[in-house]
């Protein structure tokens, strides 16, 4: 919508669809104000199995057909607000409970501070917008929530039930009925094949041309399962493309990113490396540091 060009959006050719481009008078913090209220409004559903996945809905398409007018909530710049301050981040727009969302919030700058690691490594804003809508108060009810799998929950999640449960009670909070453990069944019907195939150090290129997938959708899959809290070694690969020192560098700019946003790394490695490049090495921080 921007008409921003990327590797990406050259591969699926989203540059040849005729709304590319039709919103380069707006900015990125507009329409994501614009997507949330759309989610809250119905109109979009995430795809809670892969992470930045969004779908029109059934109400979406009776929108598109007969739009209506309805109000948005920009965002606003809350960089400037301390760190133990109260204010609401810009994800809080799809949490239910704000003021929880707030406190989970805190919570996980506290816990990435004391691992010297980005909070985003810890859990996504996507996790803390559900565990602030549907109140999780044990490590299984947590594994429910996106992005958040066994290794993650066991890492990371005592911390975070405890606040929750803590909460629920002091508000008398009647929780949803239908939080339901999910089954072990892999989220990506890839994923095992994925996973045992790394484990044995097989090509990536290979791996996406075996599951008839595409590089980049290759890695999409590769980042979910990693987001969830699962361990993959990618070394083998990356050491053979990207340079050790280069590495280090992109590690440390990973490091000192307060979100997961690659536009910055991207400036900063490209072209001496790929988008897709760079997202590997993001998975094999998320890996080796979060999970």
């Amino acid at each position: 919508m921007l008409g921003k060009t990327t590797n990406e959006i050259k591969s699926y050719h989203h540059d040849a669809i005729e709304t590319y481009g039709c919103a380069r008078n707006l900015d990125s913090k507009y329409l994501n104000a614009v997507l949330r209220q759309a989610v809250l409004a119905g109109y979009l559903v995430k795809d809670i199995e892969n992470y930045g996945i969004l779908h029109v809905s059934d109400e979406g398409r009776r929108f598109l057909d007969h739009p209506t007018s309805f109000k948005i909530v920009e965002d606003k710049d809350f960089t400037e607000e301390e760190d133990n301050s109260i204010g609401i981040a810009s994800g809080a727009a799809c949490a239910a409970d704000q003021e929880l969302y707030a406190i989970l919030s805190s919570l996980r700058k506290q816990i990435a501070a004391k691992h010297k690691l980005p909070p985003y490594v810890i859990f996504q804003e996507p996790s803390l917008e559900a565990m602030a809508t549907n109140y999780p108060i044990s490590i299984d009810e947590l594994q429910t929530m996106p992005g958040v799998g066994v290794g993650k929950a066991k890492r990371f999640g005592e911390e975070f039930v405890k606040v929750i449960k803590a909460y629920v009670d002091e508000k008398e909070i009647v929780r949803p009925e239908d939080l339901r453990v999910r089954s072990v069944a892999n989220k990506s019907k890839h994923k095992v094949t994925i996973i045992q195939a790394i484990d044995r150090k097989i090509n990536l290129e290979e791996i996406a041309s075996s599951l008839n997938l595409s590089f980049s959708q290759l890695i999409d899959e590769i980042e979910g399962i990693v987001n969830t809290g699962t361990k993959i070694n990618l070394a083998y690969y990356i050491n053979e493309i990207i340079d050790e020192d280069d590495q280090n560098d992109i590690f440390d700019m990973l490091r000192s990113c307060p979100d997961d946003d690659l536009t910055e790394a991207y400036r900063e490695f490209c072209p001496d490396y790929s988008e897709d490049e760079i997202r590997l090495m993001k998975i094999k921080f998320l890996s080796e540091l979060g999970n």
